[in-house]
């Protein structure tokens, strides 16, 4: 009987195959009390398992190198350093000594009792991306759990097999093999590269979100993938035909011949249409009535520099430098490591510009878990980005040096996020100018910079002139100001469906913006979801944007979209949908 599950659409496409099941892959774990004389043994065998799996990721590491960055994305190295990291935390190695050593906990106990513990300070992050480390986190010990009891990984490369006597065989080509895909609870880094070296067509997972590793990777390969599809791999059997709709976040299991036929329609039209994108790769973003378009790349890691070249990406619009200071358990990256890292990311864009922005962390993104700070009741309004910076001028001056270093070797551009106080901005600019005669005064070679700062709380988007009488260009982080304008916990699931990028307010905002800054020949450009988003391309081409910023995926739809439209002519319509009671209506007609 054919059914369907929902979940979150991760990766775009269509993916058709017989089901290749992984049993849940949590690890039965035994609870009982040790003696005092078997506690330096306890220990050492979670030492031991930590070790071996530290050696098996490092294992790992060394393939996806001799792979070569073509065969194996970079976003799966980094999740691998994460784990490795992890392993390392201090938090969870002394957490699990406490237990063996003042409890009498056997190892096993010690370790999830030490996971639940941790885990529970991921639930309170604010970030949705932190609080999706905490999968990290549990695959790490459920492998080190793993190791412990001998059971093997729950992921191996499938056998290829062809497909016979069911009717919707006949819908495939009988020369071919039939795909396969994979349904699982959830899916380590480790499991990702063995998927990528097997014959999977796409995946499901019971858990996840839009930011879980499992969902990056997925992105950064183009595979079709639905994560959160909660149940699924209790409903859906072995070799079950299923459908991934991975544009819908839609799993169908046992499908008709007529719907298995229409999504094998779906499927080859995606084909077409990805490869008639991609012809589009070196035409200039242009608008109809000849406006250019800047379409810019947001990236993590230096590296990621690459993809964006990759996606036609004309500069990088957002690097999001907090990246390079996370799970460091303290020892954070000093200034040559930095200048070193920004350096590789504006000599990896070929002379575009690179748009660095400074560390946005703090309460709601401890650098170390081991020192997060619980007397913030709404860590999203407390002491992060550029309010943590300003409190660790040391730090942030470190970090202004590099920034300014690495614009010898071409086109930065600095941007300041969270700003709302006219004192804020005067402290920033002042140890810019500091950081420069620092720089100065040491002989070492420092280049121009543009200086921007992100629009992402009400109180910035009210004094636009006081910050244009400062910055060179303002950026728009919509996924914050859509947060702190209509008082939306994002990470919170009983008002997410509040969250709403086309509420009145919201727009209001982000059109006073753009026309200010065109007003006084400044640039402004936007960089949350909504740049990415196809459906807003033509509304925000209408207010008067002409510089995007999103994920390089995104780049060649969002650029169909400028080819195809008329700014002049959407400008009318634009100011109807701002203007409208209920703008996704108006939007929608």
């Amino acid at each position: 009987m054919t059914f369907s599950i929902h979940g979150l659409p991760v990766a775009r496409g269509v993916a058709i195959g017989r089901a290749v099941l992984v049993a849940s892959s949590r690890v039965d774990v035994a609870h009982y009390f040790i003696d005092a004389s078997q506690i330096a043994t306890e220990i050492d065998r979670v030492r031991v398992g930590r070790n071996a799996v530290m050696e098996e990721i490092q294992r790992l590491q060394q393939s996806i190198v001799q792979m070569g960055p073509q065969a194996s994305p970079h976003e799966l190295s980094a999740i691998l350093d994460v784990h490795l990291m992890l392993l390392q935390d201090e938090m969870l190695i002394s957490g699990v000594k406490h237990w063996i050593t003042d409890r009498l906990y056997n190892a096993e106990w010690a370790l999830t009792t030490q996971l639940e513990l941790i885990a529970r300070q991921f639930d309170e992050m604010e970030d949705e991306y932190l609080r999706e480390r905490k999968a990290d986190l549990e695959q790490v010990v459920e492998r080190i759990l793993r190791y412990m009891k001998g059971v093997a990984s729950p992921v191996a490369p499938p056998v290829r097999r062809s497909g016979a006597g069911r009717q919707q065989d006949l819908l495939l080509d009988d020369t071919m093999d039939v795909p396969l895909v994979l349904i699982a609870h959830d899916l380590s880094p480790a499991d990702m590269l063995q998927f990528k070296q097997s014959v999977f067509a796409g995946f499901v997972t019971d858990v996840g979100g839009k930011t879980s590793h499992t969902a990056i990777v997925a992105r950064s390969m183009d595979i079709p993938a639905v994560v959160g599809a909660r149940g699924a791999s209790q409903m859906v059997r072995q070799d079950d035909w299923v459908v991934i709709d991975g544009d819908a976040g839609v799993v169908i299991v046992d499908p008709s011949a007529i719907i298995l036929a229409e999504y094998g329609f779906k499927q080859r039209q995606a084909e077409v249409e990805r490869t008639r994108l991609s012809r589009l790769l070196h035409t200039p973003a242009v608008t109809l009535d000849g406006q250019p378009v800047q379409l810019l790349a947001n990236i993590e890691m230096p590296d990621d520099a690459a993809a964006a070249l990759k996606a036609g990406a004309t500069g990088v619009g957002l690097f999001r430098s907090e990246f390079l200071f996370m799970g460091r358990q303290g020892n954070l990256p000093g200034e040559e490591e930095q200048y070193q890292a920004y350096r590789r990311a504006v000599e990896g864009m070929q002379g575009l510009p690179v748009t660095i922005r400074t560390v946005d962390v703090g309460a709601d993104k401890p650098l170390d878990r081991s020192m997060k700070d619980g007397a913030h009741l709404n860590p999203a309004l407390g002491l992060r980005a550029i309010r943590w910076s300003l409190a660790d001028p040391a730090m942030f001056l470190d970090q202004l040096r590099a920034i300014l270093r690495a614009a010898t070797h071409g086109p930065v551009h600095l941007l300041i996020p969270m700003l709302a106080h006219g004192s804020e901005i005067r402290q920033t600019l002042a140890l810019v100018d500091q950081a420069r005669a620092e720089l100065d005064e040491q002989n070492v070679p420092h280049g121009p910079v543009q200086l921007g700062a992100m629009i992402e709380i009400p109180a910035a988007a009210l004094t636009l002139k006081l910050f244009l009488k400062y910055f060179d260009f303002l950026s728009i982080g919509t996924n914050d100001l859509i947060q702190y304008t209509l008082a939306i916990d994002r990470a919170d699931e009983s008002v997410a469906h509040l969250y709403d990028p086309l509420h009145p307010a919201v727009l209001r905002l982000v059109a006073d913006t753009i026309a200010e800054c065109r007003r006084q020949s400044k640039g402004v450009s936007v960089c949350g979801e909504m740049a990415g988003d196809a459906s807003l391309t033509r509304l925000l081409l209408g207010l008067g944007l002409r510089s995007f910023s999103m994920h390089p995926a995104q780049i060649l739809t969002i650029k169909q979209e400028v080819l195809r439209s008329d700014a002049t002519s959407l400008e009318p319509w634009a100011q109807q949908v701002l203007e409208s009671e209920d703008p996704s209506l108006t939007l929608a007609a």
